[in-house]
């Protein structure tokens, strides 16, 4: 028998193995030096985030090592690319989602949400996930998963006295998947929302400097009405499978909603500090920047200071992170925030943003991106919703096993050269990309709130992916035909157009 430490120093050993071959396979053209150097660091990396030979976090340290000393690029130009304005718009959000937590505001706000909706098995589902999907818009999909898992088992055991016992397995499975869902597709409406829109917002911007900016605004309009859908059909398909012809006694789940409540106590004072932070800290996201809605133009707050265009997401949510640490509260500590508290942010998340922004920096500097891009030429014949959509389905399944943040980082470079090497809107082939990388549905280990409810004990593997590969379908089908349809309307201009500011920062393509 093979043990365990055998597979696991064979997955050590093939990412420099594997990335060796491509190096040398490469390596006979002088002109692609450096795009095989940068493979190399490339095939290394994904091979080590695909498999998780080591933590995700030590795999994104490798390009501080490995570009500079192969000639690519300097140390301190690769270290840049590790607290750019993405990496602190998310430290920012993140202390204030932290501040939410240690006060008990997320909780309160998610009862609020249950009690508002009612009762029926059809209403409990949906107002659970109504309150995970609007918490997820604003903080992390894991955080929201595991503060709602806990009410979700108060629930059930409660509906367990009232049905039989495959009628509660049966809304276990249901309500379960919801949470988890909705916590995936929720986070699809805002820039914040899951860490793939983040990095899709800072390699659109490092790659095309001259390209029109993704405010926070501006992608709220456009990925809503996707996070919609996509959340109505897991309603839909949740209530066919697993709550048709449940039938169920007496009883009274907003009182079980209420007593949560009442232990909560009344609003205190760092609860309602909290909430306007977190309120305004939305609206400066919503209100950066101009917002044209057609006949009417609403003022951005940026316009208020001298240079406007320094002004990002990420000064805003620093700025109202910092103010927590300054806000007075009454109880436990001097100030509603504290660095006890800070200090539980995802650091590993942090480095997976740097080193996969790094390694996207080195991709296109080295001439690696357009390397790939010359070899795909022969996908031009495909129609732009072809590419759409397989783009979309590609990305879906990839994500079921592997890191969503590791994945797309990997992908969207690649994705944006190709674009322009095919004379198309780069748009087109990395917002489906993003947009996929959010919707793995499956397997427990494609997402952590698909995790976490797995843990539960009461939802089997077989549930999940007959469930899920549904989803996936019914998720492609959504981003394809949105994207491509509503796309031109939104992101003003034609998939199958590339745009000026495309071809001005792709160096060689005339």
């Amino acid at each position: 028998m093979i043990s365990p430490r055998f597979w696991t120093y064979t997955k050590v050993i093939a990412g420099p193995v594997l990335g060796s071959i491509v190096l040398i396979s490469m390596g006979n053209d002088p002109a692609n030096t450096l795009a095989a150097r940068t493979a190399f660091v490339a095939v290394w990396m994904g091979v080590w985030w695909l498999t998780e030979a080591v933590p995700l976090a030590v795999t994104s340290l490798l390009p501080l090592a490995l570009i500079p000393l192969f000639g690519v690029m300097s140390s301190r130009q690769i270290a840049g690319y590790y607290t750019n304005d993405v990496v602190f718009l998310f430290i920012g959000g993140f202390i204030v989602a932290l501040a939410m937590e240690r006060w008990n505001l997320h909780k309160r706000i998610a009862l609020l949400i249950l009690i508002s909706v009612g009762g029926g098995v059809r209403l409990t589902l949906l107002g659970f996930m109504i309150a995970t999907a609007a918490l997820s818009m604003w903080i992390s999909n894991t955080a929201t998963a595991m503060m709602m898992v806990p009410i979700a088992m108060a629930v059930l055991d409660r509906y367990d006295r009232v049905m039989s016992d495959a009628d509660s397995h049966r809304l276990s499975v249901g309500l379960l998947l919801g949470i988890a869902y909705s916590a995936s597709v929720g986070g699809i409406a805002t820039l914040v929302g899951t860490p793939p829109n983040l990095v899709f917002a800072s390699i659109f911007r490092m790659i095309f400097e001259t390209g029109p900016e993704i405010s926070f605004a501006q992608w709220m309009l456009f990925a809503s009405p996707i996070s919609f859908m996509l959340f109505v059909c897991v309603w839909l398909l949740l209530m066919v499978m697993y709550l048709r012809g449940i039938q169920v006694r007496d009883v009274n789940l907003s009182t079980v909603f209420k007593e949560e409540l009442k232990n909560l106590g009344p609003l205190g004072f760092e609860e309602k500090t909290v909430l306007w932070v977190f309120v305004g800290l939305a609206l400066s996201w919503i209100s950066r920047k101009p917002l044209d809605i057609g006949l009417l133009t609403i003022p951005g707050w940026s316009q208020l200071f001298p240079e406007p265009a320094y002004i990002g997401d990420g000064t805003a949510a620093i700025a109202w992170a910092t103010l927590l640490f300054i806000l007075p509260a009454k109880q436990h500590s001097n100030h509603i925030m504290n660095w006890d508290t800070a200090r539980k942010l995802p650091w590993r998340i942090v480095l997976l943003f740097g080193g996969g922004f790094a390694l996207a920096g080195a991709i296109t500097v080295s001439g690696l991106s357009l390397w790939i891009g010359d070899k795909m030429q022969g996908l031009s014949v495909l129609p732009p919703i072809v590419m759409t959509g397989s783009v979309s389905t590609i990305m879906t399944f990839l994500t079921e096993l592997t890191s969503n943040t590791a994945t797309t980082q990997m992908a969207l470079p690649i994705l944006a050269t190709l674009a322009v090497s095919l004379g198309r809107n780069p748009f087109f082939l990395m917002l489906p990309a993003t947009f996929s990388a959010s919707c793995a549905f499956m397997m427990p280990v494609a997402t952590p709130p698909n995790a976490i409810i797995f843990g539960t004990g009461r939802i089997r593997i077989i549930e999940m992916a007959r469930t899920g590969i549904l989803l996936n379908i019914a998720g492609i089908l959504l981003i394809t035909l949105w994207v491509h349809f509503a796309g031109p309307y939104f992101l003003g201009s034609d998939p199958g157009i590339l745009p000026d500011w495309a071809v001005l920062q792709t160096p060689g393509v005339e």
